[in-house]
């Protein structure tokens, strides 16, 4: 019956953002059962990365501003922003995200990365909280598979966000999409 009840509460706001918003929504780290479409926009637009002064980056490790937008992810409509985050990735092989979301949502998460050739992908672990911030939801996992520009100072690629359940098999939401970064300096 729980399980029933959680799908049909992910079903409902994955419907809900679509309906409400065509261009521009922001669903954070993780997903929150209930939420409407205004609290995701809270924290969107988090700011351009800084000027990078001709500096050329080798190595994915660093400071990013990072925007997730949705593709082919039915009911949720294309081109709408899941995301606009600050990233670090780290030289250890961790990663860590100030995802857009309200705090009280769990707006930190983590994860690991690993480069193979010219490509990083990353599993990002997210704890979901209900809007209230006191009923855990269960793990969400991200996904990414992104190549540097040349120069190093952006990078793109997929992305894709599962949101499981308590029990940790039981799926209740799924989003897919792309995921841009731009480098932040001092500069």
């Amino acid at each position: 019956m729980k399980t029933l009840s959680r799908r049909a509460l992910a079903g409902l706001a994955l419907v809900g953002l679509a309906a409400g918003y065509s261009t521009q929504a922001s669903a954070g780290c993780n997903y929150t059962p209930g939420e409407t479409a205004a609290s995701w926009l809270q924290g969107a637009s988090i700011g351009k990365g800084s000027s990078n002064s001709g500096r050329s980056f080798s190595s994915i490790v660093g400071l990013w501003h990072v925007i997730f937008t949705a593709k082919n992810s039915p009911p949720v409509p294309d081109d709408v922003v899941i995301d606009d985050a600050v990233v670090t990735w780290h030289a250890d092989g961790t990663e860590i995200m100030n995802s857009g979301k309200p705090p009280i949502t769990s707006s930190f998460c983590m994860g690991t990365y690993e480069q193979k050739g010219s490509t990083y992908n990353l599993k990002h672990v997210a704890l979901s909280w209900d809007p209230t911030g006191t009923q855990f939801v269960g793990q969400a996992i991200i996904r990414e598979s992104v190549r540097l520009n040349h120069g190093g100072n952006g990078y793109s690629g997929t992305f894709t966000i599962d949101q499981y359940a308590l029990d940790g098999t039981t799926v209740l939401a799924h989003v897919q999409g792309t995921v841009a970064g731009t480098r932040i300096t001092v500069d």
